[in-house]
């Protein structure tokens, strides 16, 4: 059944405040929130970017908005003006955005560069290279790690505090798209062109509920004072 149609124009980014309302953007730049409770009235709207709306975001206990256009901006607005705060500039459209708030951090990607920002001020904490476009990274809960996907299939992991490239692995046949830590942090997902959704081990080998690190029979040895490099995926 059916409750609600609200048309767009192309492709839709959305995200659900509590219960009660749907942030949405799209191909027509606009960004719009309908009232669930009341949908047949008409949204309120926000108009300022000048290209097509990627990714937005409730903001600061709801009470703003973070949206991330081809237009090379993200743009943070006000909940109740409807006005814009700060626009944050890049030279390249911004491929990914992460909100934190426990972590008081917001990870931005775009093009091979993950950037954080500090969520009160939008001020740059650091940033560092990737070896290919990012289309996707996501921060640790504990702020242990950073992992990240995009164009070259690969999954990379890095440290959080040095931007040092801790490890990278191969297990899409096709770019990645999008990467996210659990709540726990102890597995993330990641989700690719291949047409497959794939969970990993933050540590490797550690048992975590109905998972369990299963080796390679090649791999199982009498001596367990050899170790192998192991991709950390991890299998039901």
């Amino acid at each position: 059944m059916v409750a609600a149609v609200w048309p767009h124009d192309g492709a839709v980014c959305f995200m659900l405040q509590d219960s009660n309302h749907l942030l949405t953007g799209g191909q027509d730049k606009l960004l719009r929130i309908y009232d669930l409770i009341k949908p047949e009235s008409d949204p309120e709207q926000i108009g300022g970017h000048t290209s097509a709306i990627k990714k937005a975001l409730w903001y600061n206990d709801d009470r703003q908005i973070i949206s991330a256009s081809d237009d090379k901006t993200v743009r943070l607005w006000d909940r109740t003006s409807m006005t814009e705060v700060k626009t944050l500039n890049f030279n390249q459209s911004v491929s990914s955005m992460e909100y934190v708030p426990d972590g008081e951090a917001l990870l931005i990607t775009y093009g091979r560069t993950i950037a954080l920002y500090n969520t009160a001020s939008l001020d740059l904490i650091k940033s560092f290279e990737a070896p290919a476009p990012i289309n996707s990274a996501s921060l640790h809960p504990e702020k242990e790690c950073i992992v990240a996907g995009g164009d070259d299939f690969k999954l990379y992991k890095y440290d959080y505090s040095t931007g040092e490239e801790l490890e990278s692995y191969k297990g899409h046949f096709g770019p990645v798209h999008c990467v996210r830590f659990s709540p726990d942090g102890e597995l993330y997902a990641s989700g690719s062109e291949d047409g497959t959704l794939r969970l990993w081990q933050t540590a490797v080998g550690k048992t975590y509920g109905l998972w369990k690190c299963v080796l390679p029979e090649e791999l199982v040895l009498e001596s367990s004072d050899v170790i192998y490099n192991i991709s950390p995926e991890i299998k039901a």
